[in-house]
């Protein structure tokens, strides 16, 4: 006689779950719904532009007539544009210069701001303050003073006696230079001090009693406590440092206009030149395209450096 699971006492087989349609079930459309609107503002101001701006690269776009397409014609022109690799040459050179005025001047004023005594804050707003001017406005006001009738800069250094005629400060290639990265400076300093005064005042102070109890100098201090806890915000501030040089525009549009005699043109203004003054916009194109991916790849090597130093 066969006997039954009721009979026996065997338990039932239990019933297999189904599916929650709960709020857990709700949480990935939740997200996708907080995510969407900054999708779009992205892929409408970045990602669309971009196609476009990858499209142009490889056609013949005058400014006022039909594209047609070249195909890599304007990646190969790039070799052959003297002007353009004249561009790149300064960039790299400036970019060099700007970066290292940047952070000694930002090193001496941190070391006058970062100290407990009387006026600090006063130094730390006063540095701050041309940060919040805008580049533009800054370089045209910086180009008013440095005017050789009108400007503040000749007007001081002949009151004090240092000068009898004016200095020209845009005349020659070194004087150009010389007065935009000192606008740079001016203009930027603020913002690597604050930054260097919070990843100053991040590092415990126990470190630095510690190391006075052991009798370690105030080298050695800056040695090994004050650049490792630096590491971090020295990354941020080169990368940052770096890739706006690279991309500067704005104080030598308005400040010299590339002159005197081509002598400051950078890549973003050969490019802004070639475009809208030769009206060339599938060169200009090709060589914004090179010069997004050579940014990318720089800042991938830095950031890479810097973790592999930390590590």
């Amino acid at each position: 006689m066969t006997l039954t699971r009721v009979e026996t006492g065997a338990p039932a087989p239990a019933a297999a779950p189904r599916p929650s349609r709960g709020p857990a079930a709700r949480r990935p459309l939740t997200g996708w719904l907080f995510v969407a609107p900054t999708a779009l503002i992205v892929a409408a101001l970045f990602l669309a532009p971009l196609g476009v701006l990858i499209y142009m690269s490889f056609t013949d776009w005058p400014l006022l007539a039909d594209p047609t397409l070249n195909g890599l014609d304007n990646y190969r022109a790039i070799a052959n544009d003297d002007m353009f690799l004249e561009a790149i040459t300064f960039t790299l050179v400036y970019t060099a210069i700007t970066t290292v005025v940047l952070f000694a001047v930002a090193f001496v004023l941190v070391a006058i701001s970062n100290s407990y005594r009387r006026g600090t804050r006063f130094y730390r707003t006063a540095f701050f303050l041309p940060y919040v001017v805008g580049v533009a406005a800054a370089s045209t006001m910086w180009w008013v003073d440095a005017h050789d009738q009108l400007g503040v800069f000749n007007q001081v250094l002949r009151g004090v006696g240092l000068i009898e005629a004016p200095v020209g400060f845009l005349e020659t290639p070194g004087k150009a230079l010389f007065t935009v990265i000192a606008l740079v400076v001016w203009k930027f300093i603020g913002f690597q001090v604050i930054v260097l005064l919070v990843g100053l005042q991040s590092i415990p102070e126990e470190l630095y009693e510690a190391a006075r109890v052991d009798g370690a100098s105030a080298w050695q201090r800056l040695r090994y406590i004050t650049i490792p806890g630096l590491k971090p915000t020295l990354a941020l501030l080169t990368v940052l440092s770096v890739t706006g040089s690279l991309l500067a525009f704005d104080q030598f549009y308005v400040l010299t206009h590339g002159g005197p005699d081509n002598s400051t043109v950078t890549v973003v203004l050969a490019l802004y030149n070639k475009a809208f003054q030769s009206f060339r916009l599938g060169d200009a194109a090709a060589e914004a395209v090179v010069l997004l991916v050579a940014l990318v790849l720089l800042n991938v090597i830095q950031l890479r450096l810097l973790r592999n130093r930390e590590n």
